[in-house]
């Protein structure tokens, strides 16, 4: 071989290897500050349950941040998939505090939101800068955004496999660069362990039995998977749904965060509990080996939906959770499969319905669970993503694939309808 061509190669694997390293350890970095704080703001919250009635207050600063210095950045995971699909701009840094600041807020007075965009948006705002350091084209650019989305999910949720596999699968009908696959998957290491090297611990969960797989067991998986993808349908549309209805109803963006707050804080306050606010870790928790009432997914899903759609920051994958599990615990009244199975599978299927990334949800399951739980996990991965509808949380997802063209087929018309 050529020496200028050894040289020259050896040049191109330092450099995405420095690259990747400085993604997932800046990434991580900034995932393990934003748990430690989150963990901070929830048990502030539950120590001070009178803290609520300032959400309002919280939802204006939030709302007055983004209006006067994130006009772009507002746009969140959206705008990364749009920049991938279509680059134009490069992404803010400032997307990264405001969405820290924005997140640990909407969590310290109560609004029902998440992690996941959070930590993502972190880290593709992170990954975006390094476009211009290296002096990277809009095709390398790509795999920029793709090992900040890699990175982020990894150091959130502790699950390397997943956030690497989640990050491709999120943008797979658009055009991918195949270095981009085992970059991906080195950066979400990176960031892991960078979360590890901070002791920055994440929850763990258990499936203590699986089942013999028959026939029985098959058709009830199917079952109450279609449910779980329902329920990820439901989900995704009443998000988009209070989005659209501020949007429409308060012409000043500051202002619909500051209402939505009022609405909020006076709706905990008469259903006297606080399990819908902020992650609802314990009730997911929970919800392994407690049957929910059956109505607790649905509330998650009107409030988490509210917060989000009046413009409150955060996430949608921790509720979504929320939802699978405590809709697979209150299932198990009346499906013969154990409690601890059922939630598991709903943790997963409903966010694989609404993120339209059933390979990585199945992962995520096995690294969650183990991987004894794999096939039940993939099962209901699978069938929530079909039994979902076309839309999912992120609007500007480019969905295609088998799903895309069964609806397209049933209805005679484009499945954006559905």
């Amino acid at each position: 071989m050529d020496l200028e061509k050894i040289k020259k190669n050896l040049f191109f694997s330092f450099k995405w290897i420095l690259i990747c390293s400085l993604i997932g350890i800046l990434s991580g970095s900034a995932s393990a500050f934003f748990l430690v704080a989150l963990e901070y703001m929830s048990q502030t919250r539950i120590a001070n349950n009178w803290i609520i009635w300032l959400l309002p207050i919280g939802g204006l600063l939030i709302g007055l941040s983004y209006h006067y210095w994130g006009k772009t950045a507002v746009k969140g995971n959206n705008l990364l998939l749009e920049e991938y699909a279509n680059p134009q701009k490069a992404i803010p840094l400032k997307m990264a505090p405001l969405v820290l600041f924005g997140t640990l807020i909407t969590h310290l007075f109560g609004g029902s939101a998440g992690r996941e965009g959070t930590a993502v948006q972190m880290g593709g705002a992170i990954a975006d800068q390094f476009t211009q350091i290296f002096k990277l084209d809009n095709f390398d650019r790509k795999t920029i955004l793709i090992l900040g989305i890699s990175a982020g999910f990894a150091s959130i949720f502790g699950t390397p496999l997943a956030g690497a596999i989640f990050a491709l699968e999120l943008v797979i009908f658009s055009k991918i660069n195949f270095k981009s696959f085992p970059l991906s998957f080195l950066t979400a290491y990176i960031a892991y362990f960078t979360v590890e090297f901070w002791q920055v611990k994440h929850t763990h969960y258990s499936i203590p039995f699986i089942p013999e797989m028959d026939l029985k067991t098959i058709l009830w998986v199917i079952l109450v998977s279609i449910l779980f993808g329902m329920a990820a349908l439901l989900f995704s549309r009443s998000t988009h749904l209070w989005g659209k209805l501020f949007s429409k109803t308060i012409a000043y963006p500051p202002l619909r965060p500051f209402i939505g707050g009022i609405i909020l804080a006076i709706a905990f306050y008469f259903i006297g509990s606080s399990k819908y606010t902020g992650l609802g870790v314990p009730i997911i928790v929970d919800a392994f080996s407690v049957a929910n009432a059956p109505y607790d997914f649905l509330l998650k899903i009107l409030f988490t939906g509210f917060t989000l759609g009046a413009g409150f920051k955060g996430g949608e994958v921790t509720p979504l959770f929320f939802v699978g599990a405590t809709l697979g615990s209150a299932l198990s009244i009346v499906v013969p499969l154990p409690i601890a199975l059922l939630a598991g599978m709903g943790f997963v299927a409903v966010f694989s319905g609404a993120t339209h990334t059933p390979i990585a949800c199945t992962v995520m399951g096995m690294e969650l669970f183990g991987v004894e739980s794999g096939v039940f996990i993939g099962l209901a991965c699978l069938v929530a993503y079909f039994s979902s509808g076309s839309i999912g949380i992120y609007s500007s997802q480019i969905i295609r694939g088998p799903k895309y063209f069964l609806y397209q087929k049933l209805r005679q018309k484009p499945a954006d309808f559905l």
